[in-house]
């Protein structure tokens, strides 16, 4: 299907009155360039196999509630439509469900805003159960504010949810009853997954190992590091949201300790507060995660906005402090920097943050990253002097793959042990001693009834 798309150029105090009552978001964030802004917006729109048949920013000096454009502007765009043959216009912005109407009026043609299309991509490219459930109920969410006649029922012959039309999508009529009912079912089902990886989540802390979690913004270069660290054989494309589901492997660092590490969905700029809503579930992998490294694209030319971008999401899922005290960041895409960049970057290093400079692409950096993950894990490690029966050759183990080994002295019996470990690891082999002590208490019990 060929597709235009229009950012919306607007002033600061239209935007910011646009923010506040119109829409919810006006897709202009501060510091950032409309023709970046215009070129992700065009990325998105290939990334479901739009083709793109024009693009441009139009600006707005005055919001219109009934079209958001002037009426001049509003001619002027579907003139170019008609002769272009569009049958989707992306406007890069929120527009009402009046604003979307009207203009859908005037260029006879489907019009969808940037929350639709994230949605539509996010539609077409979840695989599992819950990653189906999770963009189903974004998806709701969304068009309960809609128009009626534009819900479809999830009865289509492809992927995505319908906002642009096709096979199998119309005429079919649904109201807003049968719409909340679908979502009461949706969250119950999500309560269940929620439930369902609490579960995972325990099982893996009786393991135990630490969980790294990778955040960054869409297309960065995560699912490619993710493979390269692990050999596992995650899709990569270079196309956004190209990983929606999440991916665990293990990791062995060059201190010999094993992690868990979880490849996660991309963020992206203005991404829709019910979409975060519904991947909650998902993204507790990375509110419950030990170390969160989030990778950068170092050479693209919004990189700072891109990371703000993703600080913004991350506080919106409760992280708020680890993002005030600091990510630990992965500066990907150093193969794409001029050598002089790449020498400068380098070479700075900024007090109390910590970052490493890769490649995921050529392999470059990696060792650092791995060094990195384990003084992370380890910072503010404690150090804890431990007995342990030399018959119990797992507690010894355990150890010895998850913490610095720092003195050790045996005698006939027991095993005098001085480790350190990071504060997780700690808490982790806390928890293993009481268990420990806990079943030997109950045999002696059993013991000391059956004699």
């Amino acid at each position: 299907m060929r597709a235009a798309v229009v950012h919306p150029e607007l002033p600061f105090a239209n935007r910011a009155k646009w923010e506040n009552g119109i829409a919810n978001s006006s897709g202009m964030l501060a510091g950032r360039g409309s023709a970046a802004r215009l070129t992700e917006a065009s990325g998105l729109a290939t990334a479901i196999n739009l083709e793109v048949c024009h693009a441009a920013v139009v600006p707005v000096p005055r919001i219109r509630p009934a079209t958001l454009f002037g009426s001049g502007k509003v001619v002027e765009i579907g003139e170019t439509i008609a002769a272009l043959g569009a049958g989707v216009v992306i406007v890069d912005g929120s527009l009402s469900p009046i604003q979307q109407r009207n203009l859908e009026r005037a260029w006879d043609c489907k019009v969808i805003d940037r929350t639709a299309l994230i949605l539509e991509i996010f539609g077409a490219r979840a695989r599992t159960r819950e990653g189906k459930l999770q963009v189903e109920l974004a998806a709701l969410l969304y068009q309960r504010s809609r128009l009626v006649r534009s819900w479809t029922h999830l009865e289509r012959q492809r992927g995505g949810f319908g906002f642009l039309g096709g096979p199998g999508e119309t005429q079919i009529e649904a109201d807003r009853r049968q719409i909340r009912d679908r979502i009461a079912r949706l969250k119950r089902d999500l309560k269940n997954v929620v439930r369902t990886r609490s579960l995972h989540r325990a099982a893996r802390q009786r393991v135990p190992y630490p969980v790294v979690a990778l955040v960054g913004y869409t297309n960065a270069g995560k699912s490619t590091l993710f493979n390269r660290l692990t050999g596992a054989d995650v899709d990569v494309k270079d196309q956004v949201f190209a990983t929606l589901d999440p991916t665990m492997r293990g990791l062995v660092l060059p201190s010999r300790r094993r992690v868990i590490l979880s490849d996660t969905v991309g963020f992206v700029s203005d991404l829709p507060h019910d979409l975060v809503a519904a991947f909650q579930a998902t993204l507790e992998e990375v509110a419950e995660a030990d170390l969160i490294l989030h990778v950068r694209d170092i050479s693209h030319p919004e990189t700072a906005e891109q990371r703000q971008d993703v600080h913004d999401v991350l506080v919106e899922l409760g992280l708020e402090e680890k993002v005030k005290s600091g990510l630990v960041e992965v500066l990907n895409k150093t193969d794409l920097l001029e050598e002089g960049e790449r020498t400068r970057l380098l070479s700075a290093r900024e007090p109390g943050r910590s970052y490493v400079a890769v490649s995921a692409l050529t392999g470059y950096g990696l060792e650092p990253v791995l060094a990195l993950i384990d003084a992370e894990l380890l910072r503010g490690r404690r150090i804890l002097s431990v007995k342990i029966d030399l018959t119990d050759g797992a507690a010894i183990a355990w150890l010895y793959s998850h913490g610095e080994v720092l003195k050790r002295a045996d005698d006939e019996r027991v095993a005098h042990i001085q480790v350190g470990l990071s504060p997780a690891d700690a808490e982790r082999f806390d928890r293993r001693r009481r268990k420990s002590h806990k079943e030997a208490r109950h045999e002696d019990q059993i013991a000391s009834e059956m004699g």
